[in-house]
C-alpha cells in the first residue's frame, strides 16, 4: 500500500457477475490503499453506478447512502424464482398471456408512493444477527418484517407481449428499495407472478452513469498512478446537502470537535472552508451546530 492516501469519491460502472465488495477490492488494489468502501450495494447480476469512497471520504458513506436511486429494470411475467431474479430456481409458472400493456401500467402505478416491502431472503439484511443471504445458502426461510420505502416515480419504457411477456421500466426510489421485490410484487398484483431479468443503476444521488468509470479503466488508471484524477472531491460529493462556509476560527473549532454557530438549516449540513474544502458535516442542535463527522484535524491547513 502507498504512503499517500487519496481522499474522494469514485463513481464506478459496475459490471455484472461480481459483488460490490469485489469492486471495492479492485479499487483498493488500484489505489494502493486499504481505506475504501462503497455507499450502496448492487446485486452481483446488476450493473451501473456504484459509489466508492476512498480515504477520509469513507466517513461520508452514511450521507451518500441516504440519497435517491434511479434504475432501469426489466421483468418477465408468469415466472417466479427463489431469488426474485434470473439467478434463482423457478418456483412457479403461470399463463401471463392475458396481461396487456394497459393492465401492466395500471399495476405498476399502484406502487408509486410510500409502500412496504418484505426484504428478499437473498439480501444483506440482518435477522437474528446474521445476514439473510447466509441463511438462504443453508436453505433456511425466515420471517422478515416489512420495511417502509418510497417509490418516487415509475415510467414504462417498453412492453413486449411475448410470450412470455416482458416489460422494461425506469424507477426512482428511496435507498433500501429492492427492485427485485418490486418486480415480484407487481407480478403478484397481476395474478401471474414475475421476476427481475435485468437491472442497471442509472443514478445514486447526484452521481450518474454518464460520469461513471468502467472497472477496466479504474485498473488502468491505477496501474499508471492516475486514479486521483478520476476522484470527485468530497465537497462536490455532498453537493446535495445544504452548505455553510465557516471562518478560520470556526474551522479550528471543528478540528477540535467543538461546536460552531448555527447554520439555519435542518438536518446535516456540509461545513466548508473559505477555499471550498469539506471540513465537517454538522447539524444544528440547542443553539449551535454540532459536528457529526470531522474531516480535518486541529491545526491542519484548510486551503
Amino acid at each position: 500500500m502507498t504512503g499517500t492516501q487519496m481522499d474522494g469519491v469514485l463513481v464506478v460502472d459496475k459490471p455484472a457477475g461480481m459483488t460490490s465488495h469485489d469492486v471495492v477490492a479492485i479499487v483498493r488494489k488500484a489505489a494502493g490503499q486499504r481505506k475504501v468502501g462503497h455507499a450502496g450495494t448492487l446485486d452481483p447480476d446488476a450493473t451501473g453506478v456504484l459509489v466508492v469512497c476512498l480515504g477520509r471520504a469513507t466517513r461520508l458513506v452514511p450521507y451518500l447512502q441516504a440519497s435517491r436511486k434511479t434504475y432501469a429494470a426489466r421483468l418477465r411475467l408468469g415466472v417466479t424464482t427463489t431469488t426474485l431474479d434470473a439467478a434463482g430456481d423457478v418456483v412457479s409458472e403461470r399463463d401471463a398471456s392475458g396481461v396487456d400493456e394497459a393492465a401492466f401500467c395500471d399495476a405498476l402505478q399502484r406502487f408509486v408512493g410510500d409502500i412496504e416491502q418484505v426484504p428478499p431472503m437473498v439480501s444483506a439484511v440482518r435477522v437474528g444477527g446474521e445476514r439473510l443471504h447466509a441463511k438462504a445458502r443453508r436453505g433456511e426461510v425466515v420471517e422478515r418484517e416489512p420495511r417502509p420505502v418510497t417509490i418516487h416515480d415509475i415510467v414504462l419504457s417498453d412492453f413486449d407481449a411475448g410470450p412470455p411477456p416482458e416489460a422494461a421500466f425506469l424507477v426512482t426510489c428511496s435507498p433500501g428499495t429492492y427492485v427485485r421485490t418490486l418486480a415480484a410484487d407487481v407480478g403478484e398484483r397481476l395474478g401471474v407472478g414475475a421476476h427481475l431479468v435485468g437491472l442497471r443503476r442509472l443514478g445514486s444521488g447526484r452521481f450518474t452513469l454518464e460520469e461513471a468509470v468502467p472497472l477496466g479503466a479504474v485498473q488502468q488508471l491505477g496501474a499508471r498512478g492516475g486514479l486521483a484524477q478520476a476522484l470527485v472531491p468530497m465537497a462536490e460529493a455532498v453537493a446535495d446537502y445544504p452548505t455553510v462556509v465557516v471562518t478560520a476560527a470556526g474551522a479550528q473549532a471543528l478540528g477540535f470537535g467543538r461546536r460552531i454557530g448555527r447554520t439555519g438549516h435542518e438536518g446535516p449540513v456540509a461545513a466548508l472552508s473559505s477555499a471550498g474544502r469539506l471540513l465537517a458535516m454538522v447539524v444544528d442542535e440547542e443553539g449551535a451546530a454540532r459536528p457529526l463527522v470531522v474531516f480535518t484535524a486541529a491545526g491542519e491547513t484548510t486551503t
